[in-house]
């Protein structure tokens, strides 16, 4: 099935064609997706997150995000970076949750690391590799996976200890933290 570059809502708004007719999708996309996010913790909580969404869609995640928030201690870093194996487990068993070994180590060694950095050393190293703006995609199959930005911001992470942060991944987070801006021509929010 391939998604129309641009779709218009109940609200007679037209936004990028992703969106579909998905309520949750809407106020994403019209409240938070492409909108700079700024902060160590609110950066670590989308690193986890987009580290979750990995092989799953987005909206899996965004409607199980209230119950990641609660299992993880708000995304806190320091919080999260003392969990230990009766934490695993007890997320293991969290139905709420996406139940991923492999993903739920990350993101706890991820926050080990994060504790490790200066305040703000997080927010300024993901953010140094924002790239210029270029010209807002016409299409959605103008918007690519990845970037040679992303893959250095991913090359950056790895090489300090991050894990479930790909080019890809890398790519997704720079997109709904307002890194780059992918709101496609004709889209509500799509401006300049």
């Amino acid at each position: 099935m391939r998604l129309t570059d641009v779709v218009t809502g109940p609200d007679g708004f037209d936004r990028c064609g992703w969106v579909g007719d998905d309520a949750e999708y809407r106020r994403y996309h019209d409240e938070e997706w492409g909108r700079p996010l700024h902060g160590d913790r609110a950066l670590f909580e989308k690193m986890s997150l987009e580290g979750f969404q990995a092989g799953l869609s987005w909206i899996t995640i965004l409607r199980k995000r209230e119950n990641f928030r609660a299992a993880f201690g708000g995304f806190d870093p320091v919080t999260v970076a003392e969990f230990t194996e009766p934490d695993v487990e007890r997320l293991m068993a969290d139905a709420g949750i996406v139940r991923n070994r492999a993903k739920i180590l990350a993101a706890i060694a991820n926050a080990a690391l994060v504790r490790e950095m200066a305040e703000g050393e997080l927010d300024a190293l993901m953010w140094s590799f924002a790239p210029a703006p270029r010209p807002r995609p016409e299409h959605l199959a103008d918007i690519p996976a990845e970037t040679p930005e992303s893959v250095a911001l991913s090359r950056a992470l790895r090489k300090r200890g991050f894990r479930f942060v790909g080019p890809t991944t890398m790519y997704a987070l720079m997109q709904s933290s307002g890194m780059v801006d992918d709101h496609v021509v004709g889209c509500r929010r799509a401006v300049g």
